[in-house]
């Protein structure tokens, strides 16, 4: 049962950050422009978390996009940490629980 709800909030939790990141507010630009990336850098983050989720949400998939998953979680945190951004470490926290959760259940 754990193993199922992870999976879901983590489908549910891929595919909200990256509406958010796609939408691109200029909050979120100005994120991605402060960590040394272009402005635009976050439809591509957000393209890849989607398609993240809609990966770990197929069966026959989950394991590519949990994997996929995990590589951008990882990037993120070592964004955030080389930036000193440690705001952003709580949200990446459950993403990098729920990726372990559901890594280790599948």
């Amino acid at each position: 049962m754990v193993h199922l709800l992870a999976i879901w909030f983590l489908v549910v939790a891929f595919a909200g950050a990256g509406l958010v990141n796609a939408i691109g507010t200029s909050g979120t630009q100005d994120d991605f422009a402060r960590w040394g990336y272009p402005r635009w850098w976050g439809i591509v983050t957000g393209g890849l978390e989607i398609s993240s989720a809609v990966l770990i949400a197929l069966p026959v998939s989950r394991i590519v996009g949990v994997a996929l998953g995990a590589v951008i979680i990882v990037a993120a945190v070592f964004t955030v940490l080389r930036h000193r951004d440690h705001a952003h470490l709580a949200p990446l926290s459950v993403f990098v629980t729920l990726i372990a959760v559901a890594a280790i259940s599948s």
